[in-house]
């Protein structure tokens, strides 16, 4: 086997194929990345742990089709420090040479016959702008649990009903739900994917910029238990998480006796300010009156602060403390100039949407709730 590519191009290509790789992989071969030259012009780069796979295609200049397979993560190291010249790879008796300008390096080839065959590659069961799917991505897993304590809870829950895809997550302190629409192959379709969140995140990141994004589900995605992705010359396939998800869609209120609506950027910097007297987990408190809302943190002896935001209240004062972490978190999902806190009563779960202007209506695409916490003292 012998090529040449550019630069970037190998870069690229192999830090994408190999951002789902474990640092610590049960068997070695795991952690390879196999390169894959055809005479037509291509080079294909794959990677697979069991739990992700990734692919992708590059034009290349090829002299001598051929396959290798070799550590990804110093291949993608060296790739990435070489000079902004063109790579020339070529097997040289168990090793792969990689030559660029003045630069060398040798690279001890890992057995092919060692490496698992990747699922077949995804047939799309529908499409979803790329955008779109990167920017609802991100808005639920803030939500998703970080901890491994509840596998389950690092999930996203995406359902597909239609024309429709509901994303949920949570960690049992805040829940966030986004709703978008897709272009399904069949419109009767109904699935259910349990998605680690982490994978999700990684895979609308790097696919979402591309365009649109091809998504495959069931036995269209290779297999029962597996999601696929894919745009251009990108192809991913993640395996979901078992188990059953909690209802939680009952939680979201679908009422409120106090609306209170803020500029999202102020509140935000505001609460910033406010919670650098508290510990991370210590809440922050926000009273709200006609007008205004007063944020404030710390009690007794502690270092305190406080800081008043406009505010327009529409229903009874109210005195609610969260955990300022979690508030942030969901504020900095809305993506609007406007945030709406919606009340039941001070004890109850809260509702959080975006708002494109002071006076307009809430934006429930995307919906966060939020568990209120005890302030000391009250």
């Amino acid at each position: 086997m012998e090529f040449q590519v550019q630069r970037d191009v190998l870069s690229e290509a192999v830090a994408w194929v190999v951002r789902g790789l474990t640092n610590r992989p049960p068997v070695p071969v795991l952690a390879g990345v196999r390169l894959v030259a055809d005479p037509a012009g291509t080079l294909t780069l794959s990677a697979f742990d069991y739990e992700v796979s990734g692919e992708v295609t590059v034009e290349a200049d090829v002299v001598t089709g051929g396959e290798a397979l070799v550590l990804g993560r110093l291949l993608s190291e060296i790739s990435r420090s070489l000079p902004d010249k063109p790579v020339r790879i070529q097997q040289d008796g168990g090793k792969l040479q990689v030559t660029c300008g003045s630069s060398r390096f040798a690279l001890l080839e890992m057995p092919l016959a060692d490496y698992p065959s990747l699922p077949t590659s995804p047939e799309a069961s529908g499409t979803v702008d790329g955008a779109l799917f990167t920017k609802a991505v991100a808005q639920v897993s803030v939500a998703a649990d970080r901890s491994d304590a509840l596998p389950i809870l690092t999930g996203v829950h995406v359902e597909f009903d239609g024309e429709r895809i509901t994303m949920l997550a949570t960690d049992r302190y805040r829940m966030a739900r986004r709703d978008l629409t897709w272009t399904p192959r069949d419109p009767s379709a109904h699935h259910v994917a349990l998605v680690p969140s982490r994978t999700l995140s990684d895979t609308a990141k790097s696919l979402g910029a591309v365009g649109s994004v091809d998504i495959a589900l069931g036995d269209e995605a290779g297999g029962k238990g597996l999601i696929g992705f894919a745009a251009g010359q990108r192809h991913s396939t993640t395996r979901l998480l078992d188990g059953e998800y909690p209802k939680v869609s009952s939680i979201f209120p679908t009422t409120s006796d106090v609306d209170a609506v803020m500029e999202t950027g102020a509140l935000v910097e505001a609460i910033k300010r406010v919670s650098l007297v508290a510990e991370r987990t210590t809440p922050v408190r926000l009273r709200f009156t006609p007008g205004s809302v007063a944020i404030e943190a710390g009690t007794g002896d502690d270092a305190q602060a406080s800081e008043a935001v406009e505010c327009t209240l529409d229903g009874d004062e109210i005195d609610v403390a969260f955990n300022p972490g979690f508030l942030l978190d969901g504020l900095g999902a809305l993506g609007t100039p406007f945030a709406r806190m919606s009340f039941t009563q001070p004890g109850k779960p809260a509702l959080l949407t975006g708002q494109a202007e002071a006076d307009g209506e809430a934006d429930d695409a995307f919906s966060y709730v939020i568990m209120p916490v005890r302030f000391p003292g009250a």
